[in-house]
């Protein structure tokens, strides 16, 4: 990639916005009563600003300050502007004059147009940065936790309905001669089947995001490309990057969870076709048989069945392995991720950081304060 080239362009696109100079004119207080233009609602993001003016063309920046995360002085045709991340948002400000709000505006759609200009320079440094671990891989946990006990509130009030009303029968008169007869509780049960089907995809869906986040708690993977690779796997490596299934009891959970995952989930998320053509029968004299079909063109035909299934008893299992999930050395993991919410910051992971705190759970949870507290101080911008 030709960066000089790209450095060019983006200075062509900025036009008359230059880093501020000694020839620039400004008040003596500028920088602490310059004003927000409304201009700075029209703005890139603010890291895709700080690395245009900052990174790429060489502005200076003069660094943090109470409230303020990075300061970048400009000069618009003699007038002094600055760029400013704020604790309130990215903004650009000015002494508030009629020509310096135009000004804003105009340097808010050359901004807008030199990060275009600037795109292949930005996906160049997103590749480098995911080479090595000064990254934060957010934590979905929680929401996706949410998601499943939320349908799994629902399989259990349906299955409850549906049990207590198991002996309920509605009579309909149609004529003097004819009626109905309805079942409520078979109604609720094929309904509670369904909301089971929805809490096992959204079981599958929560820990194929939290095992690549304990990995890192482990020390397992400390690389964006790491985390990408794991990212793209298939569940069963994802499960193994974080347990032993030679051990016996995490090895039945794995193999029950996978059966589930193929005859289930598997099956809904491909239309109940599945990824073997589960929805097929062949002609016989014994009648209609189950017979699945496997896309890999090497594979043969063979008898199989179809999404039938206990519920019940695969929302147990579920219920089972999240317990063991927390369980012994991994229970550390759930204190920094479903207790305090908190991104992975995969330097810690490659420093050892991470590897010191998950000791213990009492050991995680100072970690996690402390953490937590410088994170709500760069938040505030506390500098």
């Amino acid at each position: 990639m030709d960066v000089n080239n790209i450095k060019q362009r983006v200075l062509e696109a900025l036009g008359p916005v230059k880093p501020a100079g000694p020839e620039t004119i400004a008040s003596k207080d500028f920088l602490f009563t310059a004003e927000r233009t409304v201009a700075s609602g029209d703005l890139p993001p603010y890291y895709l600003v700080y690395f245009l003016l900052a990174d790429l063309v060489g502005f200076k920046n003069l660094g943090m300050f109470e409230k303020v995360s990075w300061s970048i002085p400009l000069d618009y045709k003699g007038r002094a502007m600055v760029v400013e991340h704020r604790k309130f948002g990215l903004g650009i400000f000015t002494s508030g004059t009629k020509e310096d709000k135009a000004a804003a505006a105009d340097i808010a759609r050359r901004l807008k147009k030199a990060v275009r200009v600037a795109q292949p320079y930005f996906d160049w440094r997103a590749e480098e940065a995911s080479k090595h671990s000064h990254l934060n891989v957010l934590n979905h946990a929680v929401s996706l936790l949410e998601r499943y006990e939320f349908f799994l509130g629902m399989y259990e009030q349906k299955r409850e309905e549906a049990e207590r009303r198991k002996d309920e029968r509605i009579r309909t008169e149609l004529s003097p001669t004819s009626w109905t007869v309805q079942m409520p509780s078979v109604h609720l049960r094929r309904e509670a089947k369904w909301c089971a089907l929805a809490t096992i995809e959204s079981f599958f869906s929560w820990t194929e995001h939290v095992f690549i986040l304990v990995a890192i708690l482990q020390g397992k993977i400390v690389t964006g490309e790491d985390v990408a690779r794991l990212a793209a796997a298939e569940w069963d490596t994802k499960f193994k990057a974080i347990f032993d299934i030679t051990e016996g009891e995490t090895k039945r959970f794995y193999d029950d969870l996978k059966l589930v995952r193929a005859q289930l989930r598997n099956v809904v998320a491909h239309g109940a076709f599945g990824k073997n053509g589960e929805a097929m029968q062949f002609h016989s004299s014994a009648g209609a048989v189950p017979l699945l079909l496997p896309y890999n063109r090497h594979a043969r035909f063979k008898f199989g069945h179809g999404i039938t299934f206990v519920d019940h008893e695969a929302i147990e299992l579920l219920r089972a392995f999240i317990n063991h999930l927390w369980s012994g050395p991994r229970a550390p993991a759930k204190v920094y991720l479903q207790e305090w919410a908190l991104p992975l910051i995969l330097s810690m992971a490659s420093s050892g950081e991470y590897a010191s705190a998950m000791v213990s759970v009492e050991e995680m949870n100072l970690f996690a304060r402390h953490l937590a507290d410088e994170m709500d101080r760069s938040a505030n911008m506390d500098f």
